[in-house]
């Protein structure tokens, strides 16, 4: 686990095939969690890769300063020109700490 336990990182997808209609990602702690203080530099990025496992899209967040508990991210609706897979990726102090993916299927 590369975030504080008693907390999860989530990625969720809403759409249908190769058309997301919403997605949003973040960090979700509870009890124990909670109690930490939180994480600073950090950024959301989105990627997209393709059944053979190429990226080809990137849609990197911006770099928050702040600390905090809970960071969060939306990325705007799309239509991808591929299937495979869709991942969130949460960094901080510039180095990724956690990812999450979901395949894209028919």
């Amino acid at each position: 686990m590369k975030i504080p336990t008693g907390c999860v990182f989530t990625h969720i997808i809403r759409g249908s095939g190769k058309k997301i209609t919403y997605e949003n990602a973040g960090v979700d702690c509870g009890f124990v969690g909670a109690l930490n203080s939180g994480f600073c530099n950090w950024r959301i990025d989105f990627t997209y890769a393709d059944t053979s496992n190429r990226t080809y899209r990137t849609s990197r967040g911006r770099t928050h300063t702040e600390c905090k508990i809970d960071p969060m991210r939306n990325n705007a609706p799309q239509k991808l020109p591929h299937y495979g897979k869709a991942c969130a990726h949460l960094s901080v102090n510039g180095v990724r700490r956690v990812s999450q993916c979901h395949h894209i299927t028919k």
